[in-house]
């Protein structure tokens, strides 16, 4: 058994349990139920489930949303509107969002699908290491679309004294 400051008072019958937490007015839960013997803990439970749900809206709240951009391309498109959307790409993976970067096919465009994995392969090549592919380019109807995800980062833990890691 385990009071509201931490601090261990040892094993205790059921009914000690209860007396000890009925008479502190704090209620008495269980904690570890699969441990041998049982423990348990006194707290006052509303007031503990109160922080847990103000503690997650905090988290909710302060996490950042990642949100799906999109991004057009044509078939016959110059090379210089592709850098444009190209850089457009960059800046929402930096943010931290997915991006679905399509091509749209119109009338007789659709005879000549080439010329948009074509698009696609040169924005692929162009965003170079920046950028996770989720799904490789695929036709959907009139579309030639794939998905883009940000690359992860690999963050290192600083130590106290600001010396690098070694490695």
């Amino acid at each position: 058994m385990i009071d509201e400051n931490g601090e261990q008072i040892g094993i205790l019958a059921l009914d000690r349990a209860l007396a000890l937490a009925e008479e502190r007015q704090i209620d008495l839960v269980e904690v570890s139920p699969n441990a041998a013997p049982p423990v348990c803990r006194l707290m006052d439970y509303g007031k503990y489930k109160y922080r847990q749900t103000k503690e997650e809206r905090n988290s909710r709240k302060n996490r950042a949303a990642s949100t799906l951009k999109e991004v057009r391309f044509s078939p016959v498109m110059d090379k210089h509107d592709i850098e444009y959307r190209v850089d457009r790409i960059n800046k929402f993976l930096h943010e931290g969002h997915k991006v679905k970067a399509f091509v749209r096919f119109l009338r007789r465009q659709m005879a000549h699908p080439e010329r948009g994995h074509d698009v696609l392969r040169d924005v692929l090549d162009a965003l170079g290491d920046n950028a996770v592919v989720e799904r490789r380019p695929i036709m959907e109807g009139n579309q030639l679309s794939t998905y883009l995800s940000p690359k992860p980062t690999v963050r290192r833990a600083k130590k106290d004294d600001g010396a690098a890691p070694n490695n």
